[in-house]
């Protein structure tokens, strides 16, 4: 199989869901790379759609002058477009002193709520934002500014009653239903946000005789829409969903989102096809490892050892790309190739936990790299000293790497090891039975006999606790017992899933864990 990935320029990161939707003080919908911040962003008022924001009302005729109106009409204009050039230190200066003598502007304290938000000084721009609603109360831009400041500040029950308040003044608006959709995805209250998601899909942006015209926002809202429909198991509806969007703009992470439906809807050949096509359309990191999971997880392992090693050589420093070797290489019992590409993945993310596990795994019935492995898994203990399975790991490593060389081992770090690791977690009944092994290595057997039954009684589907627990009461002189621990093993032993089947199940369940930490 050759697989050859176009260059297609740039590649656009994965992402779960949109931001809210952002507008700038002259009407025009942001890009979504402008509107991507670590909070939620304000919107400036999206009723005004002209080419400047309106002035502040003047006062009275008997109270200034028409130049004095004038005046002021100027500086509410600087301010305004010091704000929509993102200039807010400036726009702050002009802004301030039409506050403090227009305190009854909707126009002017909502502009000084958006300055202040715009720096970042969100319990500041409450009080403007909270003045503008109350000053109109029927502006769905001005509750949406303040939903906006109030999820930024925390209080997520008095933000949804002023983003709801907002689609109710405005039920056909794309933004309103858009922005309260968000909302709930970002909340995870995804089945809360697929009705305003459909209301905004219906309205559509994109529509030419729409005002709000925006091919962009509806993609996203629509790509949202299907992820939030993939993500509560409504397959049927994601998939129509993720068609239609496909007419209008054919997109790899539409294909990446087409594959993980056909997947979770038991269409194994759809799936691998989408995400090919993904990874082939945009070959960036995330699309290609999908692809790649998916032929590993459906035991087209050759393939799938020649995406990832594709995939390696194009992001060489990708830890996750190395795993996703790796686990190829030990689905296909390359145990040796395998401990290579795990021990990498380590060294690439020293922090992770998840590949030092396989890592212990391929070792065990690996020939090689002993130093090299213990090497890691002895930094991975000291990395996690409160982890049971990094103790248990580095304990099996030093055990079992000693053997091999036929060098003397140290039996007493490696029961310390198994000893903290029964510690850290009781209930880890291959510690226990290894370190019952430890005993009987040692012809300690009562000591063997009771690490064995507390594995039995952790897990009684163990065949090898039976088996040993059988060898030491034949070494303790109790036939009876020991008659009975085989004929458990041996029924056990029958019982047992193939080797390859259960390589199969720990890397489907590992790589659905890989995938849900993307996201």
């Amino acid at each position: 199989m050759k697989v050859v990935f176009a260059d297609r320029g740039r590649v656009r990161p994965a992402r779960l869901c949109a931001w809210l939707t952002l507008v700038v003080w002259s009407g025009g919908c942001a890009t979504k790379a402008e509107a991507v911040q670590p909070l939620l962003v304000p919107q400036a008022p999206v009723a005004r759609r002209g080419p400047a924001a309106s002035a502040p009302k003047a006062p009275a005729a008997d109270e200034k002058t028409p130049a004095r109106a004038s005046a002021f009409e100027r500086e509410f204009q600087s301010a305004a477009a010091a704000y929509e050039a993102k200039d807010y230190a400036r726009a702050q200066r002009q802004i301030e002193p039409l506050a403090a003598r227009l305190p009854d502007s909707f126009e002017v304290n909502e502009l000084m709520g958006l300055v202040y938000a715009g720096q970042g000084q969100d319990e500041k721009a409450k009080r403007f934002l909270e003045n503008a609603v109350r000053l109109k109360p029927d502006s769905a831009a001005a509750r949406t500014n303040l939903a906006v400041n109030l999820a930024r500040l925390g209080k997520k029950t008095l933000a949804e009653a002023e983003f709801k308040k907002a689609a109710e003044l405005e039920p056909d608006s794309f933004d309103a239903n858009h922005n309260l959709g968000e909302f709930y995805v970002r909340a995870g209250r995804l089945p809360a946000a697929i009705p305003y998601l459909k209301r905004a899909q219906s309205a559509d942006p994109s529509n030419p005789a729409n005002p709000a015209a925006n091919p962009a926002a509806s993609y996203e809202n629509g790509y949202d829409l299907a992820l939030a429909w993939a993500e509560t198991a409504h397959y049927a509806e994601a998939r129509a969903e993720i068609r239609t969007q496909l007419q209008k703009r054919d997109t790899a992470e539409l294909h990446n989102l087409l594959g993980e439906v056909e997947e979770k809807g038991g269409n194994y050949l759809a799936a691998e096809s989408e995400y090919e096509r993904a990874a082939h359309m945009e070959p960036s990191e995330k699309n290609i490892f999908d692809w790649g999971g998916e032929l590993l997880l459906h035991q087209a392992l050759d393939p799938a050892v020649e995406v990832f090693s594709r995939g390696v050589e194009r992001y060489p420093r990708s830890a996750k790309m190395q795993i996703g070797l790796g686990l190829a290489f030990y689905a296909r019992a390359q145990y040796d190739d395998a401990v290579k590409a795990l021990s990498l993945s380590t060294d690439l993310e020293p922090s992770d936990p998840r590949p030092y596990l396989f890592l212990a795994k391929a070792y065990n019935v690996s020939t090689t790299q002993t130093d090299e492995v213990t090497s890691r898994l002895r930094r991975f203990a000291e990395r996690e000293p409160r982890n049971a399975q990094a103790q248990f790991y580095y304990a099996m490593s030093l055990w079992k790497g000693k053997r091999d060389q036929e060098q003397q081992v140290n039996l007493g770090s490696i029961q310390a090891l198994l000893k903290s690791a029964i510690k850290l977690d009781p209930a880890f009944p291959d510690a226990h039975l290894e370190l019952g092994a430890l005993y009987a290595n040692q012809r300690s057997y009562p000591d063997a006999i009771r690490e064995y039954e507390r594995a039995i009684k952790l897990d009684p589907s163990l065949p090898d606790a039976h088996y040993r627990l059988a060898q030491a009461f034949v070494r303790t002189k109790d036939k009876d017992r020991a008659r009975e621990q085989f004929k458990l093993y041996e029924r056990l032993h029958q019982q047992q899933v193939a080797d390859t089947e259960r390589r199969r199940r720990e890397i489907k369940q590992f790589m659905f864990t890989l995938r849900s930490s993307d996201k």
